[in-house]
């Protein structure tokens, strides 16, 4: 009898894992994902990625808004009967009855070394935190957020100067390689599953958007985490003269100043430890991003210009 598979997820790091087990040969009885998101200006309908994927593969789908004393997607999964669930970034809390009904239980896909960094933003908090590596970890779902038992991690250094959307599509690429043979040994009961040391939990919580104030206090290097590690959204960004400005890309440079002082004619800002940052592309509140070389050419934050923390 041919097994059945769910798969559980809705963002775009989603898709090549979702891609990679339809193209091998896997069967994806039925996809879960987030409902489709009015745009801010509610004009426009926005599917998930994940839908539109579904959509693309001609795989079944279902998008209910919660699963929360849903009674209609319980039945329907039960009756289902599947082998097993995959979950990637799915942004919905799976309810303790549903993870008792598939035969080889809830599997997930997280972004972290577990138990470091359990919870909704891995990747960004890696990052910001000024990691040396980071990776993906192959889980069984239980109750208590992300503190399953681990079968297999996959590691990979952390370059200081990628941004969280780069990490995530590597990290992504290598989730679509290496979940093939983990379903396998786990529908073949060769998977061993181990328990994590709770102890050592840290945890990353969401994302604020208030958290993208650049404090010109900090050292170049937490400075630049900031801004890797919130790309492309919220954004690192500071104010000057009322308006607000996104910080896309920094790196480190050589020159002298006060905190948040303005040292060169290419928008080189002074912060902590006697550092500053060289900014490589802005993006002005309601304009498009910018090359600093055209930035400057017709703005205000001159040489000399301090920038505020506020």
């Amino acid at each position: 009898m041919s097994k059945k598979i769910i798969f559980m997820g809705t963002p775009i790091f989603a898709v090549p894992i979702l891609k990679s087990l339809y193209q091998n040969g896997f069967p994806i009885s039925v996809v879960y994902t987030q409902p489709p998101q009015k745009s801010k200006r509610g004009q426009k309908i926005n599917k998930s990625p994940i839908q539109g994927i579904s959509e693309t593969l001609n795989i079944d789908f279902r998008s209910p808004i919660t699963l929360k004393n849903n009674q209609k997607e319980y039945k329907f999964l039960k009756d289902l009967n599947a082998d097993l669930a995959i979950v990637v970034a799915y942004g919905q809390i799976i309810p303790k009855e549903f993870l008792e009904l598939t035969k080889k239980g809830f599997i997930n896909i997280h972004g972290s070394l577990l138990p470091k960094l359990r919870g909704a933003a891995p990747i960004q908090r890696a990052i910001m935190n000024l990691d040396e590596e980071i990776g993906i970890s192959i889980m069984k779902i239980v109750e208590e957020l992300d503190s399953g038992p681990v079968s297999n991690v996959y590691k990979l250094k952390l370059d200081k100067n990628s941004n969280a959307q780069e990490v995530a599509e590597k990290l992504s690429l290598l989730a679509a390689e290496k979940i093939l043979d983990n379903i396998d040994n786990i529908l073949e009961d060769k998977a061993k599953f181990i328990d994590q040391d709770h102890s050592k939990a840290t945890y990353a919580k969401k994302i604020d958007k208030k958290e993208g104030q650049i404090d010109w206090e900090i050292g170049a290097s937490k400075i630049i985490g900031k801004i890797n590690g919130l790309y492309p959204a919220p954004g690192a960004f500071f104010s000057f003269n009322g308006e607000r400005y996104k910080i896309l890309k920094a790196e480190i440079g050589n020159g002298i100043g006060e905190f948040g002082e303005v040292v060169s004619d290419n928008l080189e800002v002074a912060c902590g430890n006697n550092q500053t940052i060289k900014i490589l592309e802005i993006q002005r509140q309601g304009k498009n991003p910018q090359k600093i070389s055209e930035f400057m050419l017709g703005s205000k934050i001159k040489k000399g210009s301090m920038i505020p923390n506020v």
